[in-house]
């Protein structure tokens, strides 16, 4: 997907803010290439929201269900109501606007896992990024000895 100006995420920002909302966004809006392990955030000291580029990969409704949620925290603080993630408030306006609570990891977030060990007891199976020395460490769950099943 193309890379997007600021003025056309402005616009973007504003057209879900009236379809959505019934409002007008008065703030500004801004990329951040900083932010790795979330779509975006709202700073409320500044009420700027700062959206994360690399989303734009992901598709257009997974970027704008992120503004989406950013829009909740805004117009929530605007209004002096619950704009964190645990107010009532904020759980009801997701709702309302049908607004996404989370954002899917980017692909270079997903964890790889290369070894997998089975319980040899209950079966319970444990994935790992690092190698396990199985006769130190055993199941959590009903402490019986575990098995290298896959290494990848």
């Amino acid at each position: 997907m193309k890379m997007m100006n600021e003025k056309e995420l402005y616009n973007i920002v504003e057209e879900l803010s009236k379809k959505y909302f019934k409002r007008k966004f008065l703030h500004s809006v801004c990329f951040n290439n900083r932010l790795r392990t979330t779509g975006g955030r709202y700073l409320p000291a500044k009420r700027v929201i700062e959206i994360n580029p690399k989303y734009l990969e992901a598709g257009m409704e997974e970027f704008k269900g992120i503004i989406k949620h950013e829009l909740c925290h805004y117009f929530l603080h605007i209004d002096g109501k619950g704009y964190k993630h645990g107010d009532q408030d904020f759980k009801k306006l997701l709702k309302e606007t049908n607004s996404p609570r989370f954002c899917n990891p980017l692909p270079s977030q997903k964890v790889e896992h290369h070894y997998q060990y089975v319980c040899k007891t209950c079966g319970h199976v444990y994935e790992r990024r690092r190698r396990v020395n199985v006769k130190k460490y055993r199941c959590g769950k009903c402490r019986g000895s575990l098995q290298l099943q896959k290494e990848k």
